[in-house]
């Protein structure tokens, strides 16, 4: 009976803690050159352990419900996701045409881009100090627009692990840049992908002068937008077959890029 009583209140103690674990939203902002940024913070505190830190940039649409969802589809008991503010607060896209407007600024000016992803990779930095971050192992994810937004974070030098980025724009403004590389690159972009294909071959011209591990991958029968399930842009295709590969893709090049660390 004694038995059975201790088993009883251990189930109890296991649900409890079980009941007790979620999934942390958490509120990231900061103040730069007079804008506000809103960005959130995604993992799960079910363990305690530390795990890798994510600077995730969310397509052009920027961070919204379904950004939030696919950072939580990420971050798993994995990593910790700092899903990222590109705009500013007062900018959150909800059609194309929004969207184009809101990313032409940051195109247009790539130093400002950098400037702000890597006030983003800083930012994921302070929240080692109350959440379950490995300053060891960091590295940058992003999709569409956000690809080309690590890809910067890249050129700029940044020193964290690895860079994934997930049918994202291949253009800079400056190809020696690529020399000052430090962290793992990987590009996935769809064979059909019309937006960001056509720029592929100066993408590896400029990626043979950098210094480090890097790879184009190239999904075949993928467009643009291939990981993407609410992108209706005009271009963009979701391809469920495509993003499974891709997903499994960065899990490995992360992990290798992560025990390189150690």
């Amino acid at each position: 009976m004694r038995i059975a009583r201790l088993g009883c209140l251990l189930l109890l103690l296991t649900c409890a803690v079980t009941a007790h674990a979620k999934m942390v939203h958490r509120a990231v902002d900061w103040h730069q050159d007079g804008v506000h940024f809103h960005s959130v913070l995604v993992y799960d505190d079910a363990i305690g352990t530390k795990r890798p830190g994510l600077v995730m940039v969310p397509n052009w649409y920027g961070v919204n419900k379904a950004a939030v969802k696919k950072a939580e589809m990420i971050a798993g008991k994995r990593y910790v996701i700092l899903l990222t503010d590109m705009y500013g607060q007062g900018v959150r896209p909800t059609t194309t045409a929004q969207a184009q407007l809101a990313v032409k600024p940051l195109y247009g000016d790539r130093p400002l881009m950098r400037q702000r992803i890597n006030t983003a990779l800083a930012q994921l930095k302070a929240q080692a100090q109350t959440a379950p971050i490995d300053l060891h192992r960091l590295a940058a994810i992003g999709f569409c627009f956000g690809g080309s937004a690590v890809l910067d974070l890249a050129r700029s030098g940044a020193a964290i692990a690895a860079v994934v980025s997930f049918h994202g724009g291949l253009t800079t403004d400056n190809p020696a840049l690529a020399k000052q590389i430090k962290a793992r690159v990987l590009a996935m972009n769809g064979a059909d992908d019309t937006w960001t294909m056509p720029d592929a071959g100066k993408f590896m011209d400029e990626m043979r002068g950098s210094p480090t591990a890097w790879e184009l991958v190239v999904l075949g029968h993928a467009e643009h937008c291939f990981t993407e399930l609410e992108d209706n842009s005009p271009g963009c295709r979701y391809n469920a077959a495509a993003s499974a590969r891709s997903y499994r893709l960065m899990h490995d090049w992360l992990d290798h890029a992560f025990a390189d660390t150690h």
